[in-house]
């Protein structure tokens, strides 16, 4: 087989479970956690760094933004043997409970993109893989790290989301809202795959805030700060895989 045409890998060359963060920073940082860290490629939006934690064998990727970006990774991925998804990204509150820097665990993301329309029917549920699931919450709880664990939404017009689709999320009791969960669940399930996600909240959209708008950088200093706790978490739940 030929090298995957975006992530520039082959079979053989990556583990068989992924961490997925959308930022290619994200990767530097969990790798930092790990040893034995090797990056394997990069192109484009994708960096693709090797690690060992605890012993197990993992790959970290990075999907880029959206959902278009993160399915091409998911199935380039799945086309050299990776087995299961674990996102680690951030992601905006919808419910007035939770706070930034808080982590939510999802059991399944909305479909309000279009990738997977492409793919399936509308109807057809995107839901996280209990397996993955289990172990992202058994790691937080392990860890004795709140968490929030709920189905999400996942968009792909950031500055489209107006207060009518922020007020419909809520009301529908989805926890947060972000732009890959959905296509990633999605891709998994139709090949037999597993996937789950965890993030970080990096703003409350139902209080009117959102990331960027309290500091010069893209995420608020808690966010920043607690991201670290999601990935630790994400990386526990990776020896339990």
């Amino acid at each position: 087989m030929a090298k995957q045409p975006h992530l520039l890998v082959e079979p053989g060359d990556l583990a068989d479970l992924a961490l997925v963060p959308g930022d290619p920073e994200r990767v530097d940082r969990i790798a930092d956690r790990c040893e034995d860290a090797i990056t394997v490629a990069q192109n484009r939006e994708y960096k693709l760094i090797n690690a060992t934690y605890g012993g197990r064998d993992v790959t970290i990727c990075s999907t880029g933004i959206g959902s278009p970006s993160a399915a091409i990774a998911a199935e380039e991925l799945a086309a050299v043997g990776v087995e299961t998804f674990v996102r680690v990204g951030t992601t905006g509150a919808l419910q007035p409970d939770i706070e930034i820097g808080d982590t939510v665990v999802a059991t399944g993301a909305s479909k309000d993109e279009g990738t997977t329309k492409r793919y399936e029917a509308a109807t057809v549920p995107a839901v996280s893989d209990y397996g993955t699931l289990s172990a992202l919450v058994d790691s937080a709880e392990a860890r004795e790290a709140p968490v929030h664990v709920g189905p999400i939404a996942t968009d792909d017009a950031f500055y489209a989301e107006t207060d009518a689709h922020v007020e419909a999320w809520s009301e529908a009791g989805l926890l947060c809202v972000e732009m890959e969960a959905a296509a990633l669940f999605t891709l998994a399930r139709r090949k037999g795959l597993a996937a789950g996600a965890i993030c970080t909240v990096d703003g409350n959209l139902v209080e009117g805030t959102q990331k960027g708008e309290t500091d010069d950088e893209e995420l608020p200093e808690k966010a920043k700060d607690n991201v670290g706790r999601a990935i630790d978490i994400a990386l526990d739940a990776a020896t339990r895989l």
